[in-house]
């Protein structure tokens, strides 16, 4: 290369290197004067430990989203730890290993059982503060529960299940349960469910199922039912991996239709179901949301405010009307936020 080439080409590079940083120190300027920016390489206020029940249920992948867009708008660090499968022992260990670590708090879905409570406390006496979800121990001395309450979800399905079957049917429960850890919980929606359905006496429970597996194990349950000849003509799953494996064998053994499921739980493959009728609809806390509460109420503990002990996650009946409804106040919403612009920037 000619020296004169050479020094062209040298000239162009620094010109290019002199721009280059010029955006980047506008971009730095414009971050730091505007407050709703957050600083490019701010360092997190706490780190928090977050235990989910299990890694397969879409419930939990919901709840986790939340608690990850709390953690980005609150600059919050987490750590997210599960077992595959619900399991008390791997959750007993993620609390011990949580408390050791020294974190800042920790989120956990917890057993009403006596080792939850143990390893709660420990870490409350170490000035860890711990918020329970979903599953409460309230024996324990957890700050604050984020939750729904069990009996009325009961008593909500068994609603949505007399207008599905004009309160004549025979129902097979699966409740999720990999331990007895939870049993209160399923208990209470259980009472909830017998409760409200007393008063119809065409529509009667004639079987309990255990699903200890995940949604292989619902569909293995609701292929006995369908193989029965019990005459069930109607399923209430408690959990959403549940809902998810019964309506997937009611669609492979063309029974939909024919049997009414109501399930726990909301999910874009649970979305699809109900609109698609093979699910009537299902009742469910806002997972995203619960998530998110989660977060935001172990920051404000660790700033010294006064937070409720139980805050609740409203409770939502999911049918194919509700979801027609949503969608079209989404749409209406849209709608007007597109108007709110074009008026804003002059165009109207």
């Amino acid at each position: 290369m000619k020296s004169r080439d050479f020094i062209k080409f040298l000239y162009n590079y620094i010109i290019l290197i002199l721009i280059i940083l010029n955006i980047l120190a506008g971009v730095i300027l414009y971050s730091i004067d505007n407050k709703d920016i957050k600083p490019i390489f701010s360092k997190p206020k706490y780190r928090f430990y977050f235990i989910a029940q299990n890694t397969v249920d879409p419930f939990w992948m919901e709840v986790v989203r939340g608690a990850e867009a709390a953690a980005g708008d609150l600059n919050i660090a987490i750590e997210f730890c599960a077992p595959r499968f619900s399991d008390i022992r791997e959750e007993l260990k993620y609390i011990d290993i949580a408390t050791l670590a020294k974190v800042d708090g920790i989120i956990t879905h917890a057993f009403n059982t006596e080792d939850f409570t143990k390893l709660i406390d420990r870490a409350y006496y170490k000035g860890i503060p711990v918020i329970t979800l979903e599953n409460d121990n309230n024996k324990s001395k957890r700050y604050a529960f984020v939750g729904t309450n069990s009996f009325e979800i009961g008593k909500k399905a068994a609603l949505l299940l007399i207008k599905a079957t004009g309160g004549r049917a025979k129902v097979a429960v699966i409740s999720n349960s990999d331990s007895n850890g939870d049993s209160i919980e399923n208990n209470l929606k259980m009472n909830g469910f017998l409760s409200t359905i007393k008063d119809y006496p065409e529509m009667k429970v004639v079987k309990y199922y255990t699903s200890k597996m995940g949604i292989l194990s619902a569909e293995e349950i609701t292929q006995k039912i369908i193989d029965s000849n019990e005459g069930i003509n109607a399923i209430f799953t408690i959990s959403s991996a549940d809902t998810l494996g019964a309506a997937q064998l009611i669609v492979d053994r063309n029974m939909v239709g024919k049997i009414t499921l109501v399930g726990y739980g909301i999910s874009e493959e649970i979305t699809r179901y109900i609109e698609k009728e093979i699910i009537y609809g299902t009742v469910a806390s806002d997972p995203y949301n619960m998530g998110y509460e989660s977060i935001k109420a172990l920051v404000e503990i660790k700033e010294g405010k006064n937070i409720p002990t139980f805050i609740d996650s409203e409770i939502r009946v999911i049918t194919k009307d509700e979801l027609f409804n949503l969608r079209k106040k989404e749409m209406l919403r849209n709608k007007y936020r597109k108007w709110e612009s074009l008026y804003e920037q002059g165009d109207i």
